[in-house]
């Protein structure tokens, strides 16, 4: 990626709000060039979409869940038929997750991090998701094989909330482009 590309990124990570004419200024280009840029960069892929960061806790969920799930050895094809089951329980009963992930670590191969109005609403949701691994994922994964990490959302010990213009200022770095 180009450093003007990877600058331009970092300035809508911080607010994506801002106009061509703001940013081209941040950038020091001219307003079409960064009207072009963004729209390679939505073309390529880069930008994947303009969104907000809300505070989820006044949006009403009081925890936030790290799912860990442990699968059985499959093929790949089987990983493909586990996401597309997947996808089709999740357009079926909406579920209130903001990432699904495939990875490793800890044993583990796929990662969900959801949201939750209280205790009670994440196990109600815990108890689908087991359902759900007992019946049509079961050739894939144990309903025992879930793991979970809550974080409660109201607790005032955070050290950092999310925020992608934290990731923004990291990335900066990566440009020598410090500028706020």
């Amino acid at each position: 990626m180009r450093d003007l590309d990877l600058q331009l990124v970092t300035e809508l990570m911080k607010n994506s709000r801002r106009s061509d004419r703001e940013l081209a200024k941040a950038l020091g280009v001219s307003q079409p060039t960064v009207g072009r840029l963004i729209s390679r960069l939505q073309k390529d892929g880069v930008i994947k979409e303009f969104t907000v960061v809300p505070d989820f806790r006044k949006l009403g969920f009081d925890l936030m869940a790290i799912i860990l799930f442990k699968l059985k050895t499959i093929s790949r094809v089987e990983l493909q038929e586990l996401h597309r089951a997947a996808r089709e329980l999740d357009n079926q009963e909406h579920r209130p997750y903001l990432l699904v992930m495939d990875g490793i670590g800890l044993g583990n191969q796929v990662v969900v991090i959801s949201f939750h109005k209280d205790y009670s609403d994440y196990c109600d949701y815990m108890k689908s998701v087991r359902e759900a691994a007992g019946s049509r994922m079961k050739a894939y994964m144990n309903a025992e094989d879930v793991e979970s990490f809550l974080v409660d959302l109201n607790h005032n010990g955070h050290y950092q909330p999310m925020t992608l213009s934290r990731m923004a200022a990291h990335l900066q770095t990566r440009t020598g482009n410090k500028k706020d």
